[in-house]
């Protein structure tokens, strides 16, 4: 049998005094807060069969996984399809980044977007992502640790929206649990919880836009 439901949950505050958009960059772990939050998400779902667990490569989405590893007895199983999208802006402060007129070529198509990987190749290969966990987890429920753009754009595609969008007005919050179940031949959402909610208004770094 398949899983019974899917979850998607985005990592944790990451440590980024600079406050740059981090994008695919090496070194940007989780910071103190930021465990917190991913342990508060794992400690969510005790009690559930959890039976599978994926991560993004990336360290902040490990270090967000393990958690979920120690209190469940998984492996962590890397998919590079739960990547961050790459991004022209990487190693930047965006808002500094905006004002430069030599980017602003980037920014001519917000609705694709042209600074990076196009909103369907994001959906694409997440929603594949999401297939296999599905099909190949026996019964119980999958878990995928991810990053808020990826999962917004499983959201949207399954509540059938377009997938160009306002970015501050994502509903992802740090350490968050998007969760789908397969239902008449399609994913759709079935609950959104943010267990760490208590520590965000702490969080310095929200993440990359």
């Amino acid at each position: 049998m398949p899983a019974d439901l899917v979850h998607l949950v985005r990592h944790g505050e990451v440590e980024n005094p600079t406050r740059v958009l981090y994008g695919r960059l090496p070194g940007f772990g989780l910071s103190p807060l930021g465990h917190r939050m991913a342990e508060l998400a794992a400690a969510s779902l005790e009690g559930r069969p959890v039976a599978s667990l994926a991560s993004s490569p990336l360290q902040r989405t490990q270090e967000s996984a393990a958690p979920w590893a120690a209190r469940f007895g998984l492996e962590v199983r890397l998919d590079e399809r739960l990547i961050e999208p790459a991004n022209r802006f990487e190693g930047t402060n965006v808002r500094r980044g905006l004002r430069d007129p030599r980017n602003w070529p980037y920014l001519v198509g917000p609705w694709r977007p042209t600074w990076g990987e196009a909103f369907t190749s994001i959906r694409a290969r997440m929603l594949a992502a999401v297939a296999q966990a599905y099909a190949e987890t026996d019964a119980g429920e999958a878990v995928l640790v991810s990053h808020q753009l990826p999962i917004w754009m499983v959201a949207r595609s399954v509540a059938r929206k377009p997938l160009a969008h306002d970015p501050r007005a994502r509903r992802c919050a740090l350490s968050s649990i998007t969760t789908l179940a397969w239902r008449e031949g399609a994913f759709v959402e079935v609950d959104y919880q943010e267990p760490a909610a208590e520590l965000l208004s702490q969080s310095i770094d929200l993440g990359a836009v």
